[in-house]
């Protein structure tokens, strides 16, 4: 197996973890404020981590430290607007939009590099934006609050993708996936601190929530993340994790019977019709397919 493959099925697996988070942030919620279960989220995913890695750890110099507080505060923010968006918008709804994403990798790594998107760059995001207005727009021509709190998730999700394959090629990408990890909880807990009432959980289902967060969606998920991205690309990395989205529908759908409207399964195709027009060679595909019929019409 190639390291390639390799990398691949890392991120599948990390997609499946995202996938659950959306139902496991939900659950909390129940019990928690926002920044009070992040922090609990990441301090926990930290210390396992650290314990497990902790020769990686020791071994960080202040470049991996630096880079580590930036990735820290790009995933704050991620976290922040997912959290909040929770409250107001589906699980299916959030999987979709922040499914986005996708698109937006391609792009903001040619608005970086000083390079043209591709036609179907542009094509993509044409299709992404009448997905994500079928599935925000209510009747009223209003997008609901948590709508945009999970665009605004997007966006930061895919520069924490663009930076992370920045960073992970100069410095250990393991003790550089830890760190981040501390970072997002020391900023949680302080913020936690000035304006929430911070606690631990005081219920069975959220302490479920924190663990299965804790362990799988952020110690797990993001040391497999760093390490994964060392072989492969930031689009190649945004495509396999748009399948968040249909995990995070599924799983919602059969826990706790959560679907979506019918136009808001016809915007999810048109966003991930978007993502397939942005991430999938279709001349090479085309030529294969005619290659394949001359050969077939030669026999």
């Amino acid at each position: 197996m190639n390291k390639q493959l390799k990398a691949d099925l890392m991120l599948l697996i990390v997609t499946v973890f995202w996938g659950t988070s959306y139902l496991l942030t939900k659950m909390g919620l129940s019990d928690l404020q926002e920044f009070n279960l992040t922090a609990l989220r990441f301090i926990i995913g930290f210390s396992l981590s650290a314990i497990v890695f902790y020769k990686n750890l020791i071994k960080s110099d202040l470049k991996t430290i630096k880079y580590a507080f930036i990735l820290g505060i790009i995933l704050l923010g991620v976290f922040t607007s997912m959290t909040f968006a929770l409250r107001y918008t589906t699980t299916s709804n959030a999987g979709f939009l922040i499914g986005f994403t996708v698109v937006l990798v391609p792009i903001f790594s040619a608005m970086i590099f000083k390079e043209r998107p591709e036609n179907k760059a542009i094509v993509g995001v044409c299709f992404a934006i009448v997905g994500i207005a079928l599935l925000t727009i209510n009747e009223n021509i209003k997008i609901n609050y948590g709508d945009l709190l999970c665009i605004l998730c997007a966006v930061l999700c895919a520069l924490h993708i663009i930076v992370t394959e920045k960073f992970t090629k100069k410095v250990d990408s393991i003790a550089l996936g830890i760190l981040q990890l501390g970072f997002v909880g020391i900023f949680s807990i302080i913020i936690s601190l000035l304006i929430e009432n911070t606690k631990l959980p005081t219920t069975p289902e959220s302490w479920v929530a924190v663990l299965g967060l804790s362990v799988f969606c952020t110690a797990a998920a993001y040391i497999v993340q760093t390490t994964a991205q060392k072989h492969t690309t930031p689009t190649h990395t945004a495509l396999i994790f748009s399948l968040e989205s249909v995990f995070a529908a599924i799983i919602a759908y059969i826990f706790i019977g959560e679907a979506l409207t019918t136009r808001g399964y016809i915007g999810g195709a048109m966003l991930f019709m978007g993502i397939l027009i942005v991430e999938l060679d279709l001349k090479k595909i085309f030529k294969f397919r005619d290659i394949k019929n001359t050969k077939e019409g030669t026999i």
